[in-house]
């Protein structure tokens, strides 16, 4: 219980960050337009600075050696949930752009954004690190076939395009700056530049890790502001209406970690042991609500987004307290 309510506790700070973007919203101190500066300032400043300083600071040989462990687990636990996902999606609606819709969301939660949000919040930066890691291949399977696949229109252009032009597309969306600061993060840590930097200026390290931990202690506060404003700018009345909405939302928060959770942890106790960071990482992420890409990148094919806006909605709300159930329950702390 007590493991449960401080997660709980942290949540309901990050929840009140949501609380903060919705009230400026609607008082109309900033527009719906301001989620795509924040939304830059993230995924160039923020996000980065966060994945940077903690390489910086934690990985070593040990780490480097270890790598492959997070990376395969979350790999071959995905290609699991992929199956599963599609044919929920099926299930819950027969609209063929909702059901990509869903088939997105189920496969593939929020666990870049609010994620990242939450172990920063609440674990160490070691475990960040392994948390990053383990994500590595879910952005991989995002990158090829969620977006390309689920979220994107196809036009004429993209259908005329050849295999290398997609290829070389699919390619462009590895080099940024999250990748790329894990990359230099990675370099310094393991030569052992980051302890020297650290040491320096009585243990508070020099003027740059300093700028950089500023920076990417932004993240949370700001990824979960962000999310507030979208929100404000939702038809809410439409969005609740729709019955399938909470039927994708009990499995992405409920059924999908209590499942997919429980055939892992039965694997590791009778079939094969791994490590408990590579089982806490797989469940926090499978715990997550459902993404705001399904909002962002079809709104900008001119599509009608109510009913993603409502996925993104109910699960992020009902989430500060599931997500802290969902810990409790394998006591992940």
């Amino acid at each position: 219980m007590t493991l449960f309510l401080s997660s709980l506790n942290q949540m309901c700070v990050l929840g009140f960050y949501i609380v903060i973007g919705l009230v400026i919203a609607k008082l109309g101190v900033v527009d719906k337009h301001s989620t795509t500066l924040l939304s830059k300032l993230e995924n160039n400043v923020f996000l980065p600075a966060l994945v940077l300083y903690t390489f910086m600071y934690n990985f070593n040989v040990s780490a480097l050696s270890q790598s492959w462990k997070p990376l395969l687990f979350s790999l071959i636990t995905e290609l699991a949930i992929i199956p599963v996902a599609i044919f929920s999606a099926k299930l819950a609606s027969k609209d063929g752009f909702i059901r990509r819709m869903y088939t997105y969301g189920l496969s593939f939660s929020n666990f870049g954004f609010m994620g990242n949000a939450v172990v920063a919040a609440l674990f160490p930066s070691s475990f960040y690190q392994a948390y990053v890691i383990f994500t590595l291949p879910l952005w991989t399977l995002i990158y090829i076939w969620g977006v390309p696949g689920l979220l994107q229109e196809r036009d004429e252009n993209s259908l005329g395009q050849t295999r290398k032009a997609r290829v070389l597309g699919t390619l462009k969306h590895f080099l940024n700056p999250i990748f790329i600061a894990l990359f230099i993060g990675a370099v310094i840590g393991i030569t052992g530049l980051g302890d020297i930097m650290f040491s320096l200026n009585e243990g508070r390290g020099i003027f740059v890790t300093q700028v950089i931990k500023v920076c990417g202690e932004c993240m949370s506060p700001i990824a979960m502001i962000m999310t507030g404003i979208t929100f404000a700018f939702i038809d809410i009345k439409k969005v609740l209406s729709d019955i399938s909405i909470y039927v994708v939302t009990a499995l992405r928060l409920i059924v999908f970690p209590l499942a997919f959770g429980g055939i892992a942890y039965l694997v590791n106790r009778y079939v094969i042991a791994f490590d408990a960071i590579l089982f806490n990482c797989f469940v926090i992420s499978l715990a997550m609500p459902l993404g705001l890409n399904t909002i962002v990148i079809p709104a900008a094919y001119g599509r009608d987004t109510s009913v993603p806006a409502g996925m993104a909605l109910v699960s992020h709300t009902l989430s500060i307290v599931t997500i802290p159930l969902i810990m409790m329950i394998f006591n992940i702390a």
